[in-house]
């Protein structure tokens, strides 16, 4: 290992960019709840103020994907449909099999510039998480309970609320409704089976409802559908805390065409919106197809190791490193200047006080890590399925 390698698998590196992360993070979520006196006054100014700050904080999650980790992404995919991206408005149609899926999600944002203002469905316990979780608030994003009885009124109202949004934005949603695992699919082919629905092999039974309504409401607003199906080479199972000690993986987004380096693949096809139907039940239809799609896209890489396509590497923009390096060195001056003083002091209680934060800190680093792993994911999909079939 050379000596990069070693300095990036060190636990005082990775804290000290998890203090960079949550120390900006929480600036920025204080300079955030000030903006809210614009809303009654200029609602716009509001929303493009946010998508900046927003940038700040998730540029820094994709710094560690793209510098630190140094993760090749190529994305696969008609030339024409390429230089559309990031210059419409568009639903991103994204699988839900690993634990940083969410991190590949935004890359591809900021790729094409959109990921300060991309948007997500996201289940409502999200909203009470410091640092991303307030971040979203701010920027609007579509928060459910996923029990769609109390959420589908909710959703729509936020849905359309985003029709005035004044900058060009991303709607990513994972219509799996949760992260692949073997006990969940088992549950979700019973269910297809019990429904008369086609199983897949690679893909949870869509949640289509929360599909339709988002269509429903954004359909003269957004100009395309991507489908984008999320894998990894040589069966790779990426992590953040591969990420965070810097292991570098291969991407891909597939936009059928042929992968001439298997980095981390995905399906990348362009849908006039027009195609997708306005009735929810032919709508809900019209989507189970599209996941078998996906189920035989995901079956011919399993098996060939390819796909028929061209690749485009979008170019890999310098802002997340730069937005990273600012609050670098805006923040850890004080913090070693700080850690001076208390050696010099001599003080006992000053030390300890010192190494309890240091504890603190390390566990606070393993439980934002532990949010992405799999098995430590929620049980919806288990328990929920079960219910549908009784």
């Amino acid at each position: 290992m050379d000596i990069v390698g070693f300095l990036k698998s060190q636990f005082i590196c990775h804290l000290l960019i998890c203090y960079i992360f949550i120390a900006s993070g929480l600036i920025i979520n204080f300079i955030q709840l000030f903006t809210l006196v614009l809303w009654p006054i200029n609602k716009q100014l509001f929303r493009r103020i946010n998508c900046r700050l927003a940038y700040c904080i998730s540029s820094q999650m994709v710094m560690l994907l793209e510098w630190w980790s140094g993760t090749n992404c190529t994305l696969y995919t008609d030339p024409e449909s390429y230089y559309k991206y990031g210059k419409e408005n568009a639903i991103v149609i994204l699988n839900h099999n690993f634990e940083i899926d969410f991190l590949c999600g935004w890359n591809f944002c900021e790729r094409f510039g959109v990921l300060g203002s991309s948007k997500v469905l996201a289940k409502k316990e999200l909203s009470y998480m410091p640092i991303i979780g307030w971040m979203w608030y701010f920027l609007e994003i579509v928060f459910c309970k996923r029990k769609w009885e109390e959420d589908r009124k909710t959703v729509m109202q936020k849905l359309l609320n985003l029709r005035d949004y004044p900058e060009n934005f991303w709607f990513l949603i994972h219509c799996e409704g949760t992260r692949f695992t073997e006990q969940k699919h088992q549950i979700s082919m019973q269910v297809a089976e019990a429904k008369g629905l086609p199983k897949l092999k690679y893909h949870l039974l869509p949640r289509t409802k929360g599909f339709a309504v988002t269509v429903q409401c954004l359909r003269n607003v957004v100009s395309a559908v991507y489908d984008s199906t999320l894998n990894f080479r040589n069966n790779e199972n990426p992590t953040l805390l591969g990420v965070l000690n810097g292991k570098k993986y291969h991407a891909d987004l597939y936009v059928r065409q042929v992968i001439y380096i298997l980095i981390l693949f995905g399906t990348q096809k362009r849908i006039p919106l027009e195609e997708v139907p306005k009735d929810e039940q032919e709508c809900s239809s019209w989507l189970h197809r599209l996941y078998q799609e996906k189920d035989a896209f995901q079956e011919e890489y399993y098996r060939t190791g390819t796909y028929p396509a061209v690749p485009i590497v979008p170019p890999r923009r310098p802002w997340t490193l730069l937005n990273w390096l600012f609050w670098a060195l805006l923040l850890l001056y004080p913090l070693f200047k700080l850690l001076i003083n208390m050696i010099n002091s001599g003080s006992s209680l000053t030390l300890a006080s010192f190494a309890f934060v240091i504890v603190m800190a390390s566990v606070g680093v393993r439980w934002m890590i532990g949010v992405t792993e799999i098995n430590k994911g929620s049980t919806y999909g288990n328990n929920d399925n079960k219910q549908k079939q009784k």
